[in-house]
């Protein structure tokens, strides 16, 4: 059954309103899950309308391609773990990089190569605009593929994740995006040309791993969302390609709010939003981890039930660290155990805690953890001075007081939990290693705090027990 262009344009409609109703949902917990079914069913019609339209051809290879998709996306989704998320979503992008820029390059084929003289300025101009959308989309879905793949490989361990600090870095970033504009202007002129898309498309390529790679870990949760905005972008520019106006709108909808979150975690950073995504501007810091803190303090778990039990307020601080160890649940079961109790326990939630926006929240409601304990840092920042004990498992660099205190820091001036204030301040840790960001955190040597060595799990499970 074919549909008409006026039922499929209806469709691509209510997608891309179901699509702003998802975005709507996930910017709350309460909300989150509506908002995941509304994009899903709103992906669910595109696709339909998509398939249906009449200039679709091949539909059984198009449906082969979604079963075997699917499966793989089915396998990930039940393998995957939260801990894992990070590197899953930077891997999708480049996913959506690399077919920005197959898109682009079958398009461009498909266009032939018609003599200028033989059409009208009208037809040239028209020409002279996908042209342009071409090696814009190659441009962008290029850079999107390496860069994400690059994060992916930061997040995952298998690249180092400190900064890549090759001599001229940034001029070579200049010289790559001059020498793909006289390209692209090249390009337009000549009414195409194979060398300069080949060539732009290996420039690209470079200075998307180049890009990403002189960006140093403290800043990969930025480099995460702005990945998400370049795909939102490359996805927008294969819709132009295609001329499909719903791709063209779900691109920018990502793009946008891809770049809208990156500027609201470079503040929270306090990062320019500029110098992140250039590739690792603000980097030449050099990270002295010799300085000597003195001694710190080790606490067992049973001494640590004893504070708790006999505070009347505690506030936790988790970090990547209780993801990797999944302490999450025994976290809840002490939590709740606290306030049976009668004690006031709440979460401090760092805007870029873990290495994905938002991922501690995940983990927390995963665990049931109530949404009206878990806080983000702006509202339970000036609470640390009243508060009798401050659990941290797990995290670092979100509360280490060298952002405030040492202005040569790689991190100075970026907010954090001001932790130190509180009474008491028990930190989980497996050892005395530095953070993602490779600063020392001169939190572990003040005399307020004592470190809990040991798996985080079997930290909090022990302290349980103890209560």
């Amino acid at each position: 059954m074919e549909f008409s262009s006026s039922l499929i344009s209806a469709a691509y409609i209510l997608s891309a309103l179901l699509f702003i109703f998802s975005l709507s949902g996930l910017s709350k917990q309460e909300t989150a899950e509506t908002g995941n079914w509304y994009g899903i069913v709103g992906m669910t019609i595109a696709l339909v309308a998509t398939i249906a339209d009449p200039r679709v051809s091949n539909v059984l290879v198009i449906l082969v391609a979604m079963v075997i998709g699917s499966l793989i996306g089915l396998r990930l989704a039940k393998k995957v773990e939260m801990t894992q998320m990070p590197e899953l979503v930077a891997i999708l992008h480049s996913f959506v990089g690399l077919a920005a820029v197959l898109v682009g390059y079958n398009s461009y084929f498909e266009m032939g190569h018609t003599p200028i003289l033989t059409i009208t300025a009208e037809q040239q101009m028209a020409v002279n605009i996908h042209l342009v959308e071409v090696f814009l989309g190659v441009f962008i879905g290029a850079v999107t593929f390496t860069g994400s793949v690059v994060a992916f490989g930061k997040l995952r361990g298998v690249i180092n994740s400190a900064a890549l600090m090759l001599p001229h870095r940034h001029k070579m970033n200049l010289a790559a995006g001059v020498i793909s504009f006289i390209l692209m202007v090249s390009f337009v002129l000549q009414g195409g040309g194979d060398f300069a898309l080949y060539l732009m498309t290996f420039i690209s390529l470079v200075f998307g791993w180049h890009l990403v790679a002189s960006i140093g870990g403290a800043d990969m949760p930025v480099v995460v969302s702005m990945l998400n905005s370049y795909s939102g972008w490359a996805a927008a520019a294969a819709g132009f390609m295609l001329n499909n106006d719903l791709l063209i709108v779900t691109g920018a909808l990502v793009g946008s709010s891809g770049a809208i979150l990156s500027y609201i975690m470079c503040k929270a950073m306090n990062r320019s939003f500029i110098s992140v995504i250039a590739g690792g501007f603000g980097t030449e810091v050099v990270v002295d981890n010799s300085k000597d803190y003195g001694e710190h303090t080790e606490v067992n778990a049973e001494t640590v039930a004893d504070m708790l039990s006999n505070a009347k307020s505690v506030i936790i601080a988790p970090g990547y660290g209780m993801a990797v160890a999944q302490a999450q649940y025994p976290v809840y079961e002490m939590t709740q155990a606290l306030i049976d109790k009668g004690i006031s326990v709440r979460f401090a939630i760092h805007p870029v805690a873990g290495r994905l926006p938002g991922h501690m929240n995940v983990l927390l409601a995963e665990a049931k953890v109530p949404y009206d304990i878990v806080l983000g840092m702006d509202e339970i920042n000036d609470d640390f001075a009243d508060t009798d004990v401050v659990l941290v498992i797990g995290a670092n660099d979100t509360v280490n007081p060298a952002a405030a205190e040492d202005p040569n820091s790689p991190i100075a001036g970026m907010p954090v939990l001001e932790v130190w204030h509180a009474k008491n301040v028990i930190v989980f840790k497996r050892s005395m290693n530095t953070g993602y960001a490779g600063v020392q955190n001169p939190l572990f040597f003040k005399d307020n705090t004592q470190m809990l060595f040991g798996d985080a799990k079997d930290s909090v499970e022990h302290i349980y027990k103890a209560l």
